[in-house]
């Protein structure tokens, strides 16, 4: 899969992704799918270039295992920023950036690894440097699906991208073992570096069409505070969250172990640890294949409690064996599981998050996930340095034991089925008061007139819009009921600015419009809705106060 292959599937630049559920039909899907899948591959060789520099080196377990922690870390660290940075920037152009940055950074390692001049903290530097390239990619790249392939394929993609990495790492660890053991580590690092470049060209050509920006973007703070805020108001994206993160601190006592286990087992090498990896990836990729088919059988949650029982028997298998005939096939089935458990909660995020928080709810879900994956690492190589690779793995073991259980108070909602476009119906009010876009604090309040027995359907409609509004930005949110007025109900919250209130009101989806009109069909009356602005009597009075009088000039 050469880059001339990659540039053929998109010599003609792609009009809107046709209507299929098929991702890999759609053009621009399928020539960034294969350019990935070349530097997926220089990846997984780096991987074992990095891993096995640091057996070679006599380094202690525990550094080791801060290979896979180093390139993990990163993401947690960085992952919001640059959610944040995708969601209101062109996401081409972030990719692209952070494609040329791992390229110059894996660039820079091999010509280190060259002159001789690594150590293992060296090393750690350098693939902490391409995950923090990573950390910037990834939001871009995963919420950029959704602008190749239309809503029905989405799942499909993710699927497939999940496929993609793990067949990468099913060939190219033994790719990777096999040149380091004929060449060494510094040819590994030197074509992975080669490996960005396909991708590079394909995301230098692609001309994606955004839908136009009404809004300038939002500060980087600001942005950040959103993706927080609209996250932790998701119930459903907040226990997906919580669950990736368990399930990212109990699996990644496997991989981060491999380099150990290979070394440990009879005639172990880097050929043996690129087979071991290689079958955790065949695991993957089967895995992947057979989503699709669990998806449509199970829900959510019975596939990731079924993934989790995976993990557990395939990583007992591995700390129990002695030979490699065991141990592949045992990482067969641990990959199965890690699969289609990740994919699942990358799907469940993808389908929970409208497109303009998309970049910052998966960064987030990233950072859990990427964040458990690195502490997990971490505390493996602590244990393994202490007390041995099979006391690690059991310990690994049973925590993936306790990570299913999490499920039965816990449980992942179903695959979401809104409507998240954005509803459009909304438009900016004429004011009679002149307003800029920083004017403010603004205060809202809608009056309601309900008839006599619809309070308890309002008051439950309300704490649903409650959390709306808190969602989309409002704050100070109340509900007041007149004392004079029986049948009068004010629903009241504060914005910081005016273009805080217009991107309030256009961020609401389809989904939020059947809340919206159901309280307006309880009201017997037009709903009124008055904006005013804040003003403080100190501030008034500032305003109203007469000039000072200059002494100099009365004389």
């Amino acid at each position: 899969m050469d880059v001339a292959a990659v540039m053929d599937a998109i010599a003609t630049p792609p009009g809107p992704a046709a209507p299929t559920d098929r991702p890999l039909a759609v053009p621009i899907f399928r020539a960034v799918w294969i350019a990935s899948l070349v530097s997926n591959f220089g990846s997984m060789i780096q991987s074992v270039g990095a891993s096995w520099s640091m057996i070679a080196m006599g380094a202690s377990p525990h550094l080791v295992a801060l290979v896979q922690a180093s390139t993990t870390l990163p993401i947690m660290l960085l992952a919001l920023a640059a959610g944040a940075i995708a969601d209101n920037r062109d996401r081409r152009q972030v990719m692209l950036a952070a494609q040329l940055f791992m390229f110059a950074v894996s660039a820079l390692l091999a010509a280190a690894s060259f002159m001789g001049a690594l150590s293992p903290w060296a090393l750690l530097g350098f693939t902490f440097l391409i995950g923090c390239g990573s950390a910037f990619n990834a939001p871009a790249w995963q919420a950029s699906v959704g602008d190749m392939v239309p809503r029905p394929a989405v799942a499909g993609a993710v699927a497939l991208n999940s496929i993609n990495f793990n067949v990468a790492r099913s060939l190219g660890p033994a790719i990777g073992g096999a040149i380091v053991a004929a060449a060494g580590a510094g040819v590994a690092f030197l074509v992975n570096a080669l490996t960005y470049l396909g991708l590079v060209t394909v995301l230098a050509r692609w001309r994606p069409v955004y839908p136009p920006r009404t809004l300038p973007p939002e500060s980087l703070g600001e942005a950040m505070a959103a993706g927080i805020r609209y996250v932790r108001m998701s119930p459903d994206i907040a226990v997906v969250l919580l669950r990736a993160g368990v399930f990212g601190l109990a699996a990644s006592g496997v991989p981060a172990m491999m380099p150990l286990i290979a070394r440990d087992l009879p005639g172990g090498g880097p050929l043996t640890y690129g087979a071991l990896l290689g079958g955790f990836g065949v695991g993957a990729v089967a895995g992947g294949l057979a989503s699709p088919r669990l998806r449509a059988r199970f829900s959510s949650e019975s596939l990731v409690r079924l993934s989790t029982a995976a993990l557990v028997v395939g990583t007992a298998v591995v700390a129990a064996s002695t030979t490699i005939w065991t141990a592949v096939p045992a990482l067969m089935l641990a990959g199965a599981g890690w699969l289609v458990a990740l994919s699942t909660f990358n799907v469940s995020v993808q389908l929970a998050a409208p497109r303009w928080v998309l970049a910052r709810a998966l960064a987030l879900y990233q950072m859990a996930a990427f964040g458990g994956l690195a502490a997990g690492a971490s505390a493996a190589g602590l244990v393994a340095e202490a007390r041995g690779v099979t006391v690690a793995l059991t310990a690994a073991a049973v925590a993936q034991a306790v990570s299913g259980l999490l499920g039965l108070v816990r449980p992942l909602p179903p695959l979401a089925t809104r409507n998240l476009d954005l509803l459009t119906r909304w438009h900016e009010p004429a004011t009679a008061v002149a307003v800029e876009p920083q004017s403010g604090p603004i205060v809202v309040t809608v009056e309601y007139r309900l008839a006599p027995g619809t309070e308890t359907e309002f008051v439950a409609l309300m704490h649903e819009r409650r959390r709306i509004r808190r969602r989309d930005g409002a704050r100070h949110w109340t509900l007041l009921r007149d004392l004079m007025e029986a049948d009068l109900w004010i629903e009241r919250y504060h914005v910081a600015t005016w273009l805080d209130y217009v991107r309030h009101n256009q961020r609401r989806t389809v989904a939020d419009a059947d809340n919206f009109d159901a309280l307006r069909a309880l009201s017997v009356a037009p709903l009124v809705v008055h904006r005013r602005i804040e003003r403080p009597p100190a501030a008034m009075a500032a305003m109203t106060a007469p000039p000072p009088v200059d002494p100099m000039a009365a004389g």
